[in-house]
């Protein structure tokens, strides 16, 4: 009986060494890109909605979840961004382990008040940090009967104003009303997850309505990627697919 709990304990405790061994060995795909001041802006991909965003020794960390990687070995956050409160985007430990003193999270008013702390935006309310303006937008589902997953008015997406570079980050939504703030950003984020977000023909129709200079598919858990692939071929701008299931 006792070398079997014996051998029990020591398989979990080596599933769990090799869990957090995966997480902590993976390597994430980084893409970076050049501002005309000489800067440069890069972003790291984790998996699903969870990216981070470095500019100037800033680091800006969307929708951290610890189960995509270990956020308590990655640097500090200077900002946290939550889009809204559910369990694939919200994830209290992650934000703890990105925590240092200066550390601010930023997030729509559920999250925040589910927190116990940080900045409440509400859609079309900004701020501005370092020289960084965080702009919230609508997100929610309007297509009859998915509004049960994102209501309007709940939920975040975000629009990131670094110098003369914007990079809009939609948040759980389908296509909704936007402003010329948007409009030919340079770097655009969609989910892409029926019924949840965006359907890949709802992706098309939004992405050329905003014709950025690179777009990137994410939360693309249930997308068929190769037919992703195929349909935006079409447009002029860039898309670069990594791997955000």
């Amino acid at each position: 009986m006792f070398q079997s709990v014996t051998i029990n304990l020591l398989c979990i405790l080596l599933s769990m060494f090799s869990i957090n061994s995966d997480k902590n060995m993976k390597e994430f795909a980084k893409d970076t890109y050049q501002l005309s001041s000489g800067k440069s802006i890069s972003i790291e991909f984790y998996s699903h909605a969870s990216i981070c965003i470095n500019y100037d020794g800033m680091r800006i960390y969307v929708d951290p979840i610890g189960e995509y990687a270990d956020y308590s070995s990655m640097p500090k956050a200077d900002i946290v961004l939550v889009t809204h409160e559910h369990y694939d985007h919200f994830d209290e430990q992650a934000i703890f382990d990105l925590t240092k003193e200066s550390t601010e999270l930023i997030a729509n008013p559920n999250t925040v008040k589910l927190f116990n702390g940080g900045m409440a935006l509400k859609n079309g309310e900004s701020t501005e940090r370092n020289g960084v303006k965080i702009k919230a937008f609508s997100a929610y589902n309007t297509t009859e009967g998915r509004d049960k997953f994102h209501p309007k008015n709940r939920d975040n997406g975000y629009l990131l104003m670094i110098e003369d570079f914007r990079i809009y980050i939609s948040g759980d939504t389908e296509i909704v009303e936007q402003s010329e703030e948007i409009i030919n950003c340079d770097i655009l984020f969609l989910a892409v997850n029926q019924p949840y977000t965006m359907t890949i023909e709802q992706a098309k129709r939004y992405a050329k309505m905003i014709s950025p200079e690179v777009f990137y598919p994410y939360h693309t858990t249930d997308t068929d990627m190769k037919q992703l692939e195929r349909e935006f071929k079409q447009f002029d701008f860039t898309t670069i697919i990594h791997d955000m299931p």
